[in-house]
């Protein structure tokens, strides 16, 4: 388990040149970059599953995965104009122009700083490579992001610019009025604008949460794992008394609910 990092790559190219080749596989050979897109995100969540559980051993397993994807991709882009090598030298070269501050002699007084000089840096890259069109701040933002991080990385970005709130307390204040303003859709029974007030709410919620160094991704699936563990005990106890969870009363449930809660 102890090979060198890139005799390891080597060794899992050679497994994709096998599975390509002219005894290899016919389901891989079917496959085009669009058609493992999807296999992509699956892997990466699974990856992301396995770092927020703290199982290294399933962290190990999941990074091979995505890695084999990777390759296999750049293996199948083979003859188009670039290689692997290409796109790993094209970031590490970008990595580099976009840390002055660590290998140029740049001086940085803060985080936030750092930030802005990235995007100072990312949109001249852009101008340089696609003309004089001025690069605007969301142009490399991925379309298909999930809605609650594209919200995150909308805020973020924005605040990069310095459109963003002055502080915390202004944020809040925000978000009390976005939710008076749902709170008024719902009184007037406006389905239309119910949907749009409470998506404002949400989104001012993820930027106070950015502030304060939460990403309402990850708080929200620690909430939802925190529910789904607590629900499957509450029906595990009432399996145990000879009850169906889906049987019982609201009060019933409720009394579960705090019961188990109380365990932790």
């Amino acid at each position: 388990m102890n090979m060198p990092l890139s005799e390891a790559l080597a060794s899992l190219q050679n497994v994709i040149e096998e599975l390509l080749g002219p005894n290899g596989c016919p389901w891989d050979k079917e496959q085009t970059p669009e058609s493992l897109c999807d296999y992509l995100l699956e892997e990466t969540f699974e990856l992301v599953d396995a770092i927020r559980s703290g199982k290294v051993v399933d962290v190990r397993e999941e990074l091979g995965d995505v890695m084999f994807l990777l390759l296999f991709i750049s293996r199948l882009y083979q003859g188009q104009g670039f290689t692997l090598a290409d796109s790993v030298q094209e970031s590490a070269a970008k990595m580099i122009r976009r840390h002055p501050h660590v290998f140029d002699d740049s001086c940085v007084n803060s985080v936030a700083e750092i930030w802005a000089n990235w995007e100072r840096i990312k949109r001249t890259e852009k101008q340089g490579a696609e003309g004089d069109k001025p690069k605007g701040t969301f142009d490399s933002l991925p379309k298909g992001l999930p809605p609650l991080l594209k919200a995150y990385r909308l805020n973020s970005k924005a605040a990069r610019v310095g459109f963003t709130w002055a502080d915390d307390e202004a944020v809040e204040k925000q978000l009390d009025a976005e939710w008076l303003e749902f709170r008024e859709a719902c009184a007037e029974k406006d389905t239309a604008a119910q949907e749009q007030e409470f998506g404002d709410v949400l989104f001012t919620m993820v930027e106070l949460g950015r502030r304060k160094g939460l990403k309402a991704n990850a708080a929200l699936n620690s909430t939802n794992i925190k529910f789904l563990e607590r629900f499957e005990r509450m029906e595990a106890l009432a399996h145990a008394r000879g009850k169906v969870f889906a049987d019982l009363t609201f009060e019933e449930q409720d009394a579960l609910w705090n019961e188990v809660k109380n365990e932790a």
